[in-house]
């Protein structure tokens, strides 16, 4: 590695999935650097999340090697919010479990869910649903961000509030892995299909 190019924040050598008897992929290496975006792209049923959940550490490979250098973050199509919990409740249990000091108002207001704080997540819309579980990215700062279809649910304004949080992140030293269907809306460094 030459001596200006930064050290990679997380590192995958071949890896091999299968469903079932099929074979998805084998062979995909990739090595994330701060600042950097890399787009997961391929048809539904492909293995975009299979790839993200093994990056994340909760699946293995079939075959291949992860290193993660740094702590990341995992936002899946789950957003993870019980009916009868509301987006300042969620947040407030797990900074409390991250052992974050964040500020949950502050993130509230930013994400667009002021209004909706205390609302049962049952009544909330699926974009303010949404909204909540990518608020989770704020409350501790982990350098690599695992991002399941980041867009789900989200209109237009809710899409440009990921791509500024997505901007804000790679400009401190973070970067992203993202599975995103359509355009992203923010410039990504390489792109892998599955």
């Amino acid at each position: 590695m030459a001596a200006d190019t930064p050290a990679p924040l997380i590192e995958a050598t071949g890896l091999a999935v299968m469903r079932g008897e099929r074979l998805l992929y084998k062979g995909v290496s990739l090595a994330l650097a701060p600042g950097e975006a890399i787009r997961l792209s391929g048809a539904n049923g492909s293995g975009k999340t299979t790839l993200l959940r093994m990056l994340s550490g909760l699946t293995r490979p079939e075959a291949g090697t992860i290193t993660r250098h740094v702590p990341h973050h995992w936002a899946g199509h789950r957003e993870g919010l019980k009916p009868n919990e509301t987006p300042a409740t969620h947040l407030s249990l797990w900074a409390r479990a991250w052992g974050s000091g964040a500020d949950i108002p502050a993130i509230l207001s930013e994400m667009g869910l002021t209004r909706a704080a205390g609302v049962p997540g049952r009544y909330l819309s699926a974009g303010q649903r949404r909204r909540t579980a990518l608020a989770r990215l704020k409350l501790v700062d982990r350098p690599v961000w695992l991002l399941d279809e980041p867009y789900t649910a989200l209109d237009a304004e809710g899409r440009q509030l990921v791509d500024r949080l997505i901007a804000a992140h790679r400009a401190g030293g973070g970067a992203i892995i993202a599975a995103i269907h359509g355009e992203a809306g923010f410039p990504i460094t390489s792109e892998i299909t599955l």
